[in-house]
């Protein structure tokens, strides 16, 4: 890390971004002893050709037009491949920051130089960092489309159902119950459209389409506030374009 790379600088869940740098690089161009040589720091990739580092710290350096910016906003300020390069690295820091101890004996652990683990010294236990899968589903009744809003969502705004893969259960299994636990339907004819990373804090979106196969819209009251058919021409607010949720209901409108 001695000659200049890109570094992703966390503070308080949030990024040092620098507007006008060449080439579009949304993060500040640095020296480790610029920083001083930090000892946590974790290679997360490249951007142009350049390595690109990431760290905790416990406040940012003073540098010329660096903004404190939420993980995000980054989508909306440098697109797609720098919301992705931040999120892996936002990613990569909560693991480290949250396995610092073994969990099977209490021992503090060691970070392996050559792969994305953690171990413990003392009895060998290794803890890679962690990935949360999870299901969503946008249900289709003809040209009709099923969206709900959950209370934590900005206000106005429907979305796809989702929900957390189980032990033990397919994704199949997922989307199947996780639609009739929250607004009672049954489903059919499940197709997968994409996937997306999603490091809030460390899951792995997976998104599909259905079709109805019968039931009432009868809302969970703890995840769902409110639940609707909708069709092109009278459809509520939407999730912002960084989600996958947004992808899913635009490839569905055609």
């Amino acid at each position: 890390m001695s000659r200049p790379a890109y570094w992703i600088l966390r503070c308080e869940h949030r990024l040092l971004t620098l507007a006008g740098q060449p080439g579009g690089a949304l993060f500040p161009l640095l020296s480790a002893a610029d920083l001083g040589h930090p000892a946590e720091a974790l290679r997360v990739g490249e951007w142009g050709g350049v390595p690109c580092h990431a760290v905790d710290v416990a406040q940012f350096p003073e540098i010329a037009g660096g903004e404190p910016t939420p993980l995000r906003a980054i989508f909306a300020q440098a697109g797609p491949e720098a919301f992705a390069l931040a999120g892996r690295a936002t990613q990569l820091l909560e693991w480290q920051a949250t396995h610092r101890f073994c969990g099977r004996c209490g021992t503090p652990t060691e970070r392996l130089p050559d792969e994305a683990a953690m171990r413990c010294p003392a009895c060998g236990l290794l803890a890679y960092p962690r990935i949360a899968p999870a299901v969503m589903v946008l249900v289709r009744d003809g040209e009709r489309l099923l969206l709900a809003r959950s209370p934590h969502f900005k206000p106005g705004v429907y979305s796809a159902l989702a929900g957390f893969v189980e032990p033990g259960e397919t994704l199949e299994q997922c989307a199947a119950r996780e639609v009739r636990e929250e607004v009672g339907l049954e489903i059919a004819n499940l197709r997968y459209f994409a996937s997306q990373p999603w490091p809030f804090p460390h899951s792995l979106m997976v998104a599909f389409f259905a079709d109805y196969a019968g039931g009432d819209i009868v809302p969970d009251p703890s995840e769902i506030e409110a639940a609707g058919w909708f069709t092109a021409d009278a459809l509520p607010l939407l999730p912002d374009p960084v989600s996958i949720s947004r992808r899913l209901i635009d490839a569905a409108l055609g």
